[in-house]
């Protein structure tokens, strides 16, 4: 679980994330152009060792069709860390 808090702590990470929560299944271009246009400045090499990093995390699902990349956001490791701190009914409140 360590990796995916070192995902995050990025702000171009996070910036990543965003937009694949907005359109998922972006090729490297489109997500490099996308970001872009949102101010981000970062070189097409850095925004793919961002992804490795997302990836390793299991942030993002990395299939390739052909030549091409698609790139998917996967949610499941956020889900795995907001069970371990999910706020249930408290002993005391009965």
């Amino acid at each position: 679980m360590g990796d995916v808090y070192k995902a995050l702590a990025d702000p171009t990470r996070r910036a990543i994330l965003d937009e694949l929560q907005e359109r998922g299944g972006q090729t490297l271009f489109e997500l490099c152009a996308r970001l872009t246009g949102k101010g981000l400045t970062s070189s097409r090499q850095a925004i793919s060792q961002h992804l490795a990093v997302l990836g390793e995390a299991g942030l993002v699902v990395i299939r390739r069709e052909g030549r091409y990349m698609f790139i998917d956001l996967d949610t499941s490791p956020l889900r795995q860390i907001y069970q371990r701190w999910k706020v249930g009914p408290c002993a005391s409140d009965t």
